[in-house]
C-alpha cells in the first residue's frame, strides 16, 4: 500500500509538471522540468538494459518509456521491475528447494528404468526431473476429462468421498451455480470431520464476494489468499499471478488442468458459448508432487508448514503405462522449467507437433523452434481460438502467423466456441497438459503447473480430442490472411510491441 500511494504521488506530479511546469515557471522552468524527466526516462532505461532482460521485453519497456513518458514510468513502478520480484519470491524458492529436497532423500528422484521408452524421451525425461526437482512416475493413471461436464461431475463426485483432506488451488473461482455447488460439498465435509483447504488468486477471483469466504470459513474451512492487495489498482503484485489449478482429495486423488471454476466453464455463458477445454483426473504416486506444490504455495500465503508424511503418502497404482510428471513453474523459478520442456518437446519431435492454445505469444526461442520444425518437414499443427475472451492478446497472437505459416506451420481456427485447452503434443506419444499457455506471461510472470505424458494411454486420447477438434476449424491460408485491413494489421503489430508485457 505505501508503495502504491508513492507511485500516485509521483505519477501526480509527473503528470503536473508535463502539462502544466511551462505554465507554472515559465519557459526555463518548464525546460528544466523536461530535462529531469529525460533523465529519469533514460536513467530507469538504463536500470531495465543492465538487469539483462529478455531483449523484446527490453525494447518493449524501451518503448513504452520513449513513446509515453508519463505512462511509461507509472507501469514501470507498478509492472517492471524486477528488484520487487526477487525480494518477494526469493524466500519462497528457498523454502521450495527444501521440500523438493525432501522428496529426493525419500529416494524418489533414484534412477528408473526407462529401457521402454526411445532416446528422446528418457533425455526428455531425466531434462524434467533435473529442472522441475519432481520425480516422474511409472505407477500413476491418468485419466482426460473433456470440456466442463465430465470435469466438474467427476470432481464433485470425487470430493464427496473426501475422508481426511482436501486441498484446492484455483485462478479463477466464481460464485456462481458450480461455484456455490462445490462450496456446498467442501462445507458438508468439513463439518464431517474432513480438513479443508480452499486457495485462490485475489486477482483472478476479484469478484469473489467476502460472504462467500465467511460461510466456508464458518464451515472450518482454511482460506487462503495469493497476492492479496487492498488497492488492486496500485500493487506490482498483480503482475505475478498463481495461475495454477490444483485440487487434491486424501493424498491419492488429485485434478489438474485448464479449468477454473465458474458457470462459462460449462459453456452457460452466451458471450462464450460453447467452452472448449481439458482437465486431467490423476491417481498414484504423481499426485505427491501435486501435494508438495500446494502445500509449498499455501505455506507461503497462510505460514502454516504442514510437509507431514500423512499427506504425501500416496498409495500407488499398479499396471500404469508410460510416465507421469508433474512439473511447476513460476517467477521464482529462474530456469522457466515449463518454457524449456516445451522447448525440448519441439526441438526433438520426429513427425509432429500438434499444439492447441488460447493465447499464443512466444518468445524468439520458440517461435524458431516451431518454424525451423515445419521448415524441416515435421507436421507442425496450431489450435487457436476463432474468436477472443481478450482482445490485445488476441491481436498480438495474429502477429506472429505470418512467419509461421511461411515456414509450413499449419494454424487452425477453432470455430465451434471458446477454444481454452493448453496443451502440447509431440510425434503422438509425448504430450503435456496443463495451466500453461504458449505465452510470455505463463513463461515468466505466473505460477503454472502441467502434467508431462509420455506413452500413456492418456496421450492417445488427448490426441483423439485434437483430431476431433480439427473437424470444426476453418484452417487459415497465408494468401488470405495477409488480404485483412491495413488498420487491423497495425493494430496486431502494435500489440505485438507490447506482447511482452502482456
Amino acid at each position: 500500500m505505501r508503495r502504491g500511494i508513492q507511485v500516485i504521488f509521483i505519477a501526480a506530479i509527473l503528470v503536473a509538471f508535463y502539462y502544466f511546469g511551462f505554465g507554472l515557471l515559465g519557459s526555463f522552468g518548464g525546460t528544466l522540468i523536461s530535462i529531469f524527466q529525460t533523465l529519469t526516462v533514460i536513467t530507469i532505461g538504463l536500470a531495465i538494459f543492465m538487469e539483462n532482460r529478455n531483449p523484446s521485453s527490453t525494447m518493449a519497456w524501451m518503448l513504452v518509456l520513449a513513446l509515453l513518458p508519463v505512462v511509461g514510468l507509472v507501469l514501470y513502478f507498478l509492472l517492471g521491475q524486477n528488484y520487487f520480484k526477487r525480494r518477494k519470491f526469493d524466500k519462497k524458492a528457498e523454502e521450495d528447494r527444501k521440500s523438493f529436497e525432501r522428496i529426493d532423500h525419500n529416494g524418489n528422484l533414484l534412477p528408473r528404468d526407462l529401457s521402454q521408452f526411445s532416446p528422446g524421451q528418457q533425455r526428455l525425461l531425466q531434462m524434467s526431473q533435473r529442472l522441475a526437482r519432481t520425480p516422474f512416475s511409472m505407477a500413476t493413471r491418468t485419466r482426460v476429462l473433456t470440456n466442463g461436464e465430465e470435469t466438474f461431475s467427476t470432481l464433485l463426485k470425487e470430493l464427496k468421498k473426501a475422508r481426511h483432506h482436501i486441498h484446492m488451488e484455483y485462478y479463477i473461482y466464481r460464485a456462481d451455480e458450480i461455484g456455490r455447488e462445490i462450496q456446498k460439498t467442501l462445507i458438508e465435509r468439513a463439518k464431517a470431520g474432513v480438513e479443508v483447504r480452499f486457495m485462490y488468486d485475489a486477482v483472478g477471483s476479484l469478484g469473489l464476494p467476502k460472504s462467500f469466504i465467511n460461510e466456508l470459513r464458518a464451515a472450518g474451512v482454511k482460506v487462503g489468499v495469493y497476492g492479496e492487495v487492498h488497492f488492486l489498482a496500485l500493487s506490482s503484485r498483480v503482475n505475478y499471478r498463481n495461475h495454477r489449478k490444483i485440487v487434491v482429495i486424501d493424498g491419492n486423488t488429485g485434478f489438474i488442468g485448464g479449468l477454473n471454476v465458474g458457470d462459462e466453464y460449462l459453456s452457460r455463458n452466451k458471450t462464450y458459448g460453447f467452452w472448449r477445454d481439458t482437465h486431467i483426473l490423476v491417481k498414484g504416486e504423481a499426485v505427491r508432487s501435486m501435494q508438495v506444490i500446494f502445500l509449498q504455495d499455501w505455506q507461503y500465503v497462510t505460514g502454516e508448514k504442514i510437509m507431514d508424511l500423512e499427506y504425501l503418502s500416496p498409495q500407488l497404482e499398479q499396471g500404469c503405462s508410460g510416465a507421469v510428471q508433474v512439473i511447476a513453474s513460476g517467477p521464482d523459478n529462474e530456469d522457466k522449467v515449463l518454457k524449456s520442456v516445451f522447448f525440448a518437446m519441439i526441438t526433438t519431435a520426429k513427425k509432429s507437433i500438434w499444439l492447441a492454445t488460447p493465447y499464443f505469444i512466444p518468445d524468439d526461442d520458440i517461435l524458431t523452434a516451431l518454424r525451423v520444425a515445419a521448415l524441416s518437414g515435421i507436421d507442425v499443427r496450431i489450435l487457436f481460438p476463432a474468436k477472443p475472451d481478450k482482445r490485445l492478446p488476441f491481436l498480438a497472437s495474429h502477429s506472429y502467423f505470418p512467419a509461421l505459416l511461411e515456414a509450413g506451420v499449419k494454424i487452425y481456427e477453432y470455430e465451434k466456441g471458446f477454444l481454452h485447452s493448453k496443451l502440447l503434443i509431440a510425434d503422438g506419444e509425448v504430450a503435456t497438459v496443463g495451466t500453461a499457455n504458449m505465452d510470455m506471461r505463463s513463461f515468466h510472470l505466473n505460477f503454472e503447473v502441467n502434467l508431462l505424458l509420455v506413452q500413456t494411454d492418456s496421450v492417445r486420447k488427448v490426441v483423439r480430442d485434437f483430431e476431433r477438434d480439427l473437424l470444426s476449424t476453418k484452417r487459415i491460408v497465408l494468401t488470405e490472411f495477409m488480404k485483412k485491413k491495413v488498420v487491423l494489421r497495425f493494430m496486431e503489430s502494435a500489440a505485438r510491441l507490447l506482447s511482452p508485457l502482456l
